[in-house]
């Protein structure tokens, strides 16, 4: 009769919990789910790549649960470790295409920025040769590549349609959120407002940005050494496991048969995804 009384207890305790909670876990299943696709297609319509949502959401569904449930198929009929390596591949599949993208979004970034430079450049001749800001900025777009040619297009395209020159300017600087974007907008938009020598200023800032780009690889040639010492540490665990089985197939075997065996490698690959992400805090330094 306790048990009985204890079951009871249980069941309307979880209910209550999972109650009290339900709004929380459907607001965070919702953004692991349409919030990570509608992110991709924000970042990549950032990039002037047009994929629709469906897509997105197909591939992801793909890459997480299709790579996870061949996995699952590849170990039947063991369940162990055939259902932890599915759900294990599942999850990487569904959080890898975010950083991905914020990688290939970091490095567009860095490309304007680095394109700036020449950009600016540009314009300061033009505007000492009595060009005005507008025909500048057109001139970088016949002159220059992408990614920069994109965003002054942009940029130009919204002042054609009526948007003010410094609305066109700050909604650049929400598209690329970088320091030296936001230091340009900001000059162009006060020194338009107030007077003053524009091309001086770009001049200022094609130094501004050359000095911090001399820092920043100062920097990376510094935390670069550490960051592949970093991953060869952890790849030596791989390399040992590589060269035993192949000197000692007998001693391995438990390894790759046992439950134990198992558990531990989950613990090897759990403590490798540790020690990778210090890693890439440690050797991470923002200037």
């Amino acid at each position: 009769m306790l048990k009985f009384f204890g079951l009871i207890f249980c069941g309307i305790s979880s209910f209550l919990f999972a109650y009290y909670y339900s709004g929380r876990f459907f607001d965070w299943l919702r953004f692991q789910s349409l919030g990570t696709r509608d992110y991709i297609v924000e970042k990549l319509a950032l990039m002037f790549i047009e994929i629709s949502a469906e897509r997105i959401l197909l591939g992801l569904m793909l890459i997480s649960f299709g790579l996870g449930s061949a996995v699952f198929l590849v170990f039947l009929p063991r369940i162990f470790p055939g259902l932890p390596l599915a759900i294990i591949t599942t999850f990487i599949g569904w959080k890898v295409p975010k950083p991905i993208v914020d990688w290939a979004f970091k490095r567009r970034l860095n490309q304007f920025v680095m394109q700036m430079v020449d950009g600016l450049s540009l314009m300061s001749n033009g505007l000492k040769s009595g060009l005005s800001v507008v025909q500048s900025l057109a001139l970088v777009t016949q002159e220059m590549p992408n990614p920069i040619q994109q965003e002054f297009n942009l940029v130009l395209s919204e002042n054609k349609l009526g948007v003010s020159l410094e609305d066109a300017f700050s909604n650049l600087a929400k598209r690329m959120p970088a320091d030296d974007v936001e230091m340009f907008v900001t000059s162009v938009n006060i020194l338009k407002e107030t007077g003053g020598n524009l091309a001086e200023t770009f001049d200022t800032i094609v130094v501004t940005i050359r000095e911090r780009v001399k820092v920043e690889s100062k920097i990376s040639a510094l935390t670069t050494q550490g960051f592949y010492q970093g991953m060869i540490a952890l790849a030596m665990p791989f390399f040992l496991a590589v060269i035993l089985s192949q000197s000692d197939p007998e001693l391995m075997r438990p390894l790759f048969t046992t439950f134990l065996g198992w558990m531990i490698i989950l613990i090897i690959i759990v403590l490798e995804t540790v020690g990778f992400f210090v890693i890439m805090r440690l050797t991470k330094i923002d200037v």
